[in-house]
């Protein structure tokens, strides 16, 4: 493609827009098998055991053999709270890196929470900000990972915050692009949470290694304001690198939230094949048995749509 014509305009000049757009979330992301089989696999993010890792019962070195021993699950989403201080320290990365592949597990990617506003208002705090996650592309790359995770937090109107997001995300990737890291955006809050916005955002970097992180249930614009978590995801998928299928509380064996044969169906058709991060958020059951309704519910869903 021209880089000096936008996606959107390249589309539109096929007369197949939507189409198009689907084409393109299947390109942006490169870890699904050819042959479409399974139709998606499985991944676990750390956040979903949040509890049992601040608690102490259970150490973040474990997160990789806790995942295939417990739940099956071979590959997983690191969230870099739980080892914040070590993105520099190749010993203890060396040490994440063999407990992973001794369990023959594979590492996708680092959420990053933490280290300042992409999309801060004043440009010097946003370059910092910026600076601040190239520890964490580098660590993605020693542990082999595909993507960090980011957040598109800004501040000004709807547009000005979409320039600066988009500032600061263009600004990362290019700094992450020879390190094959890919930087994806998680509808995690205010304007980004807003389908439309973020959709605006990827089309302003418009970068095919900057993409985003599709989460069902981070739908909230405001204190009692709600996006349309379908619509979120439909907007949101023609650029997805990664999915996260938030769970926060079961009932006959139903996601109560999020009617999950819905999303999962906007999920594939958009072209997606690739893992699909279970993050469960509830408070009951625990932990564990949320993790264990989220797997089967996504393996029923995956049945019945390959179906």
């Amino acid at each position: 493609m021209n880089p000096s014509i936008s996606r959107r305009e390249f589309l539109t000049s096929t007369g197949m827009m939507a189409a198009g757009l689907a084409m393109t979330g299947a390109k942006a992301n490169f870890l699904y098998a050819a042959d479409e089989s399974p139709l998606y696999k499985i991944s676990l993010a750390e956040w979903s055991l949040h509890r049992t890792l601040f608690s102490g019962k259970m150490d973040h070195l474990d997160f990789a053999r806790v995942a295939k021993v417990e739940f099956g699950i071979e590959a997983v989403e690191y969230v870099n709270q739980f080892f914040k201080d070590k993105a520099r320290d190749e010993k203890y990365l060396g040490e994440m890196k063999q407990r992973a592949a001794d369990q023959d597990v594979k590492s996708l990617l680092i959420m990053i929470d933490g280290e300042g506003q992409l999309g801060d208002a004043n440009s010097a705090q946003r370059k910092q900000a910026v600076e601040n996650h190239h520890q964490w592309v580098e660590a993605a790359k020693f542990l082999g990972c595909h993507a960090i995770r980011v957040n598109a937090a800004s501040s000004g109107t709807y547009e000005e915050q979409q320039d600066r997001a988009a500032d600061g995300l263009r600004q990362l990737t290019e700094f992450a692009e020879p390190y094959g890291i890919a930087v994806i955006v998680e509808n995690h809050g205010g304007l980004s949470s807003n389908g439309a916005w973020l959709a605006g955002v990827m089309e302003k970097v418009d970068h095919p290694n900057c993409g985003t992180l599709p989460d069902f249930g981070n739908f909230r614009v405001g204190q009692d304001e709600w996006y349309d978590r379908y619509k979120g995801v439909s907007e949101l998928m023609p650029y997805a690198k990664a999915v996260s299928a938030k769970s926060h509380s079961f009932a006959d064996g139903r996601e109560v939230n999020t009617d999950y044969h819905r999303m999962m169906k906007i999920v594939v058709d958009a072209g997606y094949h690739g893992y699909v991060g279970i993050e469960w958020e509830g408070s009951e059951p625990d932990e564990y048995e949320g993790i264990r309704l989220t797997k089967q519910l996504l393996e029923q869903v995956r049945d019945d749509l390959s179906t």
